[in-house]
């Protein structure tokens, strides 16, 4: 006998990912700048996808101005695979940060 299992949806994935990299003093907000059309084209700024059982993440962000942006990825990348492997207790393929922008 097995017992029950888990499903955690894309939306909760990216919801979480994308509140743990708030969660960074060095990021102002979660999200792609430039053009409207660019935005909806581009979909949204967090973007999940699961291959072979592990969890694929892209995600946008606007660095607040003054701060050192490697740094901002690192702890980016490090808060998001956090939240993956240890909330969620999913397996974690990969973690891209993207800067998008920085101010305003």
């Amino acid at each position: 006998m097995t017992g029950p299992s888990l499903t955690v949806g894309k939306d909760v994935i990216r919801e979480m990912a994308r509140l743990a990299a708030l969660e960074v003093p060095g990021v102002l907000r979660v999200a792609r700048t430039g053009p409207v059309w660019r935005n909806w084209m581009g979909g949204t700024a967090v973007r999940v996808r699961i291959r072979d059982d592990q969890v694929h993440l892209k995600v946008w962000i606007v660095a607040r101005p003054g701060q050192p942006l490697a740094d901002i990825v690192q702890q980016v990348r490090v808060a998001v695979a956090a939240a993956v492997v240890r909330l969620l207790g999913l397996q974690l393929g990969s973690v891209n940060v993207i800067v998008d922008g920085v101010g305003g």
